[in-house]
Order: C-alpha cells, then sequence, then structure tokens
C-alpha cells in the first residue's frame, strides 16, 4: 500500500507529488529482505561514529522562578551554553502537566493503530497531512517512518480537513499541548534572548507573528536497523523546536563535532533544539544543529515535534545589537518564505546547503 510524499519544485512554482511506501505496512509483513530504497550507503548507516557516554544538558526550568539570584544566574549560563555549544537541551519541570504529555502519546498511538483507510482520509496536501515531505525523486533513498504534519496555531491557520476526528479526543488535546507548548516555547525565546544581552522580548519581536506547526513521527520495528534511518540527518528551519519522545527507547541523535550522540530519554522531560531562523536572528550566538533518528528492531517509537516558526511574510536577519567590530554581520536579511521555498524543494540534506542560503561570503 502506497501514501503519498509532497516537494515543492521552485522553478515552476509548483508541488510535485510522488507515492512512497507506508512503513507501518512493510513491517507488519515480516520481511526476510528490506526494499533497496531504503537502504543506506556504508558512511551514512547509524552504526558509524556514537559516543554513547556522552549525554546533552539538562536544565531545570524550576530555577528561572526561584528567588535566589545565584540559582537563576547558574541555570542561566547552563542555558546559553548548552545552546552555544551544543545547540539542543532537555527540559525538566517545564510546567506542562505530565498527564498532558502523556495523553499526546496516547492519542498518536491510538491514531497509528487506526485501519489503514481511516489515515489515509488525511492524505497529504500542501505539506499538510499523513505522508512525506522532502522526497524529492522517485528513487530516492526513503526513511524508515512514517508521519502526520499539521498547522496547529495560530487557530485560523489551521486547515481542519487534515485533524483527525479518531480518536475523539484528538483535536482537543492537540489544542491543549500546541498552547503550552506556545507558551514555554515563548518563556524559552525570553530566556534566550536575556542571556544574549537583550531585553527579554527582542527576540520573539524580531520573530514577528509565530507560527506553529505540529509533526507526528512513527517509526515501526525493522529487521535491519544498521541498515536505515528513521529520520535523515537534518537542522530544523525554524526559531524553536519542542520534541515530545517515548520513554525507555534511545531514537533521537546528534551531530556534535562530527560524532553522533544518542539522546537518552528522560521520563516527563521535553527535548528543546535551536533551529536555523534563531541561529541567523542571533547572528550565530545560538546553533542550529544537525541531528537523525533511528530504528529499533524490536520496538516502535512515536515522536511528537513541535515548530514553532516566524510567519512568511516575517523578515529574518541578524539583531543589529549583535553586530559590532569583534561580531561582524555573518547572514543577510531574507522573508521566511524564501527560506521555507528553498527549503521544501529538495531532501533533506544535512545543515550545511540550507544554512547557506542565508550565509554571507567572506
Amino acid at each position: 500500500m502506497f501514501n503519498s510524499a509532497i516537494v515543492f519544485d521552485p522553478s515552476t512554482g509548483t508541488s510535485k507529488k510522488f507515492s512512497v511506501p507506508i512503513v507501518q505496512e512493510l513491517a507488519s509483513q515480516n520481511l526476510q529482505k528490506l526494499p533497496q530504497r531504503y537502504i543506506r550507503s556504508e558512511k551514512e548507516r547509524p552504526n558509524t561514529f556514537l559516543l554513547p557516554h556522552l549525554d546533552i544538558p539538562v536544565i531545570d526550568m524550576d530555577m528561572f522562578l526561584t528567588d535566589s539570584d545565584l540559582c537563576r544566574q547558574k541555570e542561566s549560563e547552563k542555558l546559553g551554553t548548552a545552546c552555544q555549544q551544543w545547540g539542543f537541551f532537555q527540559a525538566v519541570n517545564h510546567g506542562i502537566p505530565l498527564s498532558l504529555l502523556e495523553r499526546m502519546k496516547g492519542i498518536v498511538r491510538e491514531f497509528i493503530q487506526l485501519p489503514l483507510e481511516e489515515k489515509l482520509k488525511y492524505k497529504i496536501q500542501e505539506i499538510e497531512g499523513y505522508g512525506q515531505t522532502f522526497v524529492a525523486s522517485d528513487d530516492q533513498i526513503l526513511d524508515w517512518a512514517d508521519a502526520m504534519s499539521l498547522t496547529t496555531l495560530p487557530p485560523e491557520n489551521r486547515k481542519m480537513e487534515f485533524w483527525p476526528t479518531k480518536p475523539s479526543d484528538f483535536r482537543e488535546t492537540v489544542d491543549q499541548y500546541a498552547l503550552e507548548i506556545q507558551k514555554f516555547g515563548e518563556t524559552v525565546l525570553c530566556l534566550l534572548s536575556e542571556n544574549a544581552g537583550l531585553k527579554s522580548d527582542h527576540f520573539i519581536n524580531m520573530c514577528g507573528k509565530l507560527i506553529q506547526n505540529m509533526r507526528l513521527n512513527y517509526y515501526p520495528p525493522c529487521p535491519r536497523p544498521d541498515l536505515v534511518l528513521g529520520l535523515s540527518p537534518h537542522s530544523d528551519s525554524g526559531c524553536l523546536t519542542v520534541l515530545l519522545q517515548d520513554d525507555g527507547i534511545v531514537g533521537l541523535q546528534i551531530r556534535k563535532d562530527g560524532e553522533w550522540i544518542p539522546v537518552q530519554p528522560i521520563p516527563g522531560a521535553l527535548v528543546i533544539n535551536i533551529g536555523d531562523m534563531l541561529e541567523v536572528i542571533s547572528n550565530g550566538i545560538y546553533k542550529s544543529i544537525e541531528h537523525r533518528a533511528v530504528t529499533n528492531m524490536d520496538r516502535d517509537r512515536i515522536s511528537i515535534a513541535m515548530f514553532c516558526n516566524p510567519s512568511g511574510e516575517t523578515k529574518v536577519g541578524p539583531a543589529p545589537e549583535l553586530i559590532d567590530e569583534l561580531h561582524p554581520c555573518q547572514y543577510r536579511t531574507f522573508t521566511r518564505a524564501d527560506y521555507v521555498q528553498n527549503l521544501f524543494s529538495g531532501k533533506l540534506e544535512g545543515k550545511k546547503k540550507k544554512i547557506e542560503f542565508a550565509e554571507i561570503k567572506s
């Protein structure tokens, strides 16, 4: 059984649609041999350059609410180091009810287990719905995953025809979660703005009207996880990404100093990473980092990624206050829409190709 994949063609201003297998259906067939379209080259396979002894930073959000100036300062320094040197951190005590996190994971699993014909009611169109993006050709190596993509905020941007009605509380739960993540994301942006020496609302004001998108990822078990990737290496294109992942199973890996490092799940935590837009706005102080997802032979895995992005008409460029003789301007100013058009014109290929779009050449 096949689903759809969408890629934007900037030469014509139109989208191309491709047929891609539904990985959940493939995984149910007890394959003795993987389809060639999923098998990675030797250098791309996930069993190389792994450093399991390193952990990404953990930030205790409660420390920013304490009366102790020293505690707040120490946690702020940890946050700054995490975003400058890692581009990733795990947030604990973030204030979002754990019951809501568990319900979000629950509705994703309930949707995944629906009959195929029910899920195909929401087949992807123009990058929203059930299906794949970043598939640029019929012979491209594919990720071992299925996905659902939705615009979640502001409410007037939602295309409700892609929002499942089953499970019955899907829409209500996603609405609640989207609002909580929006508040949390704005809090992080304020902390990072202060950490850069600016007013707390500086980054938010530069981003303009924030648009929030959600991607529900499902990684079925794979008989040869050493040959495939669940998600190709990439950096995220927005300001911040907030990821909720399964407890007890490692899938996310980040690339630091040329090495792949697994992100160990912390129950109840959220994983936050810097996107390309925030790297540009901060004039390179904060770094967006390549990451990928791997699969497991015996267990499936879900993750819920919430992307906080500037709106399409927003002009994105470095904050003038962060430019001086010692810190020259590293990126040109462009619209978010131009960046997205460049992003969706091909497959996921790490970070370098995307960020070169904005770099000022010396």
